[in-house]
């Protein structure tokens, strides 16, 4: 194969794990922004609809590494494909007519095999380019799902809204569909090489200088949730922003967020625990602005639009860093970021509710920055951690000779 033909090649699997991330962005925040038509629909509150999003987030935390651990030896082509397969179908139900119930029940394991997929395609991403591009290769599998927020929940509220909300999943299924049978055609197969053992996988997954690293992002994105789910409110109630304005600041958030999300695998290859320090303190900083400064609309805007540049920017240099400490426990330890991340979601969500019912918007903010703040201390705190001389990865050859687009 020419050098052209192996970028090509190259491109077309990145692409194709590019989009399979992002249809699964796409379903993941749909029901947020459908909820209002879902409750209606089903003549249900809308906490019943939000079961849906909480039922996910459970998968992801908890299921992925399952699922990740069950397949760690199975070649990852056949793991992407089979993770793609299951979640296309899964989400077929709603267009079935099938009940909240069971839907709830089918997004549990929805987010599991979303946590699979993900790991199983930064693995595949990550063989198929020289190291020295490893970054900007998870970059492109991650920035999937900051471009989902941007496009995929409006785009999926505009078809709620004309057709129904059971056509929003028939996209998705639709999309899923597609990203199946172009996987099939281009993905190679990935095999996972020698390794360590299931056990050791644990051992090396679960390593306390890999605890530390995950504990930067739990906090961080703690201090993210603490403060974002009552963006609107703040919007309204402190910064003084309405009416279609809001839409624009929320649309102008995932577009950051996407931009970070793409930038944050160059600065991961450059160096990767540098980049979460420095990503860290963008995301405290910012907080602490809204603080401070919220009830002023522009630095208001500004810094709601940094927060979400920041912390969709630090995404691969702590997927980067977590992998990179994990040694031969790479295969597993590639879904935990996913899940740490929605532990930090969820921890971050209780937190600002509990501070707004204590002390209002103002406590929500405070909190957000203090966990922020704490995160960037850990951050500080584990940037010399390195792996152990004993489990340091042997490279493994990439199951076909692709280079990386230049």
């Amino acid at each position: 194969m020419s050098g052209q033909g192996r970028r090509t090649r190259v491109a077309l699997v990145l692409g194709v794990l590019f989009a399979g991330t992002l249809v699964m962005g796409s379903a993941e925040v749909l029901v947020m922004g459908m909820l209002d038509l879902m409750s209606a629909d089903l003549d249900v509150p809308v906490s019943a609809v939000g079961a849906l999003v909480s039922a996910n987030a459970l998968g992801i935390a908890i299921g992925g590494p399952l699922l990740t651990f069950v397949t760690a030896r199975a070649d990852r082509r056949r793991v992407l494909l089979a993770a793609m397969a299951v979640f296309t179908g899964l989400n077929l139900l709603p267009v079935l007519g099938a009940g909240l119930e069971s839907f709830v029940a089918a997004r549990v394991m929805i987010g599991a095999v979303e946590g699979l997929f993900i790991a199983a395609s930064i693995t595949t991403a990550t063989s198929i380019v020289p190291p020295a591009r490893a970054g900007r290769a998870m970059a492109v599998v991650i920035s999937g799902f900051a471009v989902s927020g941007a496009v995929g929940m409006p785009l999926g509220r505009l078809l709620g809204e004309a057709l129904g909300w059971r056509w929003s999943f028939l996209a998705v299924v639709l999309a899923g569909a597609g990203v199946l049978l172009v996987a099939l055609l281009v993905v190679p197969r990935t095999p996972t090489g020698g390794g360590a053992g299931m056990l050791g996988q644990v051992r090396s997954a679960f390593a306390p200088r890999v605890l530390a690293v995950l504990a930067v992002g739990v906090l961080l994105f703690a201090g993210v949730q603490a403060a974002l789910t009552y963006l609107v409110p703040f919007l309204n109630g402190v910064a003084g922003v309405f009416g279609h304005w809001v839409g624009l600041c929320l649309m102008g958030f995932g577009v950051a967020a996407a931009v970070g999300s793409f930038g944050g695998g160059w600065f991961a290859d450059a160096g990767a625990a540098r980049a979460l320090i420095i990503g860290a303190i963008g995301v405290a900083a910012s907080l602490v602005a809204m603080l401070l400064w919220g009830s002023t609309p522009a630095v208001a805007v500004l810094a709601v639009l940094a927060v979400g540049l920041c912390a969709a920017g630090i995404t691969t240099p702590w997927q980067h860093r977590v992998e990179h400490l994990a040694g031969p426990g790479v295969v597993l330890a590639a879904s935990l970021p996913a899940s740490a991340g929605n532990l930090g979601d969820a921890i971050g969500a209780f937190a600002g509710g509990r501070a707004i019912d204590a002390g209002g918007l103002p406590a929500a903010l405070l909190t957000a920055a203090v966990l922020a703040a704490i995160a960037v201390a850990v951050a500080v705190a584990s940037r010399s951690i390195r792996p152990a001389a004993s489990v340091r990865p042997a490279p493994e050859p990439a199951p076909e000779p692709l280079t990386a687009v230049h």
